[in-house]
C-alpha cells in the first residue's frame, strides 16, 4: 500500500479532493488547531465516506454529506 497524499486546508478545491478520495481511497489533510499540528484522513471504501480526526472517526453515506463536511471544516478552498 502507498502512502496517500498529503495536503494542506485549500491546497485543493472540494471537486478535486472528492475525486482524490475516491481514486486514492484515502487523502491526509495536515492541519493546525491550537498551535499543534494533526493529520486528519478522508477516506472512501467504495460505499462510505469517513473522516478520521485524531479525537473522532465519523462517516456519512453520500458524496453530497462528505462535500458538506470538507466545506465547513475549511478542508478544501
Amino acid at each position: 500500500m502507498t502512502d496517500p497524499p498529503t495536503v494542506t486546508p485549500g491546497e485543493m478545491d472540494t471537486d478535486t479532493l472528492l475525486e482524490t478520495i475516491k481514486q486514492k481511497g484515502h487523502v491526509v489533510v495536515r492541519t493546525e488547531f491550537l498551535d499543534s499540528d494533526y493529520d486528519v484522513t478522508l477516506r472512501w471504501d467504495g460505499e462510505t465516506f469517513y473522516c478520521d480526526t485524531p479525537t473522532r472517526l465519523h462517516h456519512h453515506d453520500t458524496e453530497q454529506g462528505m462535500r458538506t463536511c470538507i466545506e465547513e471544516q475549511g478542508y478544501s478552498e
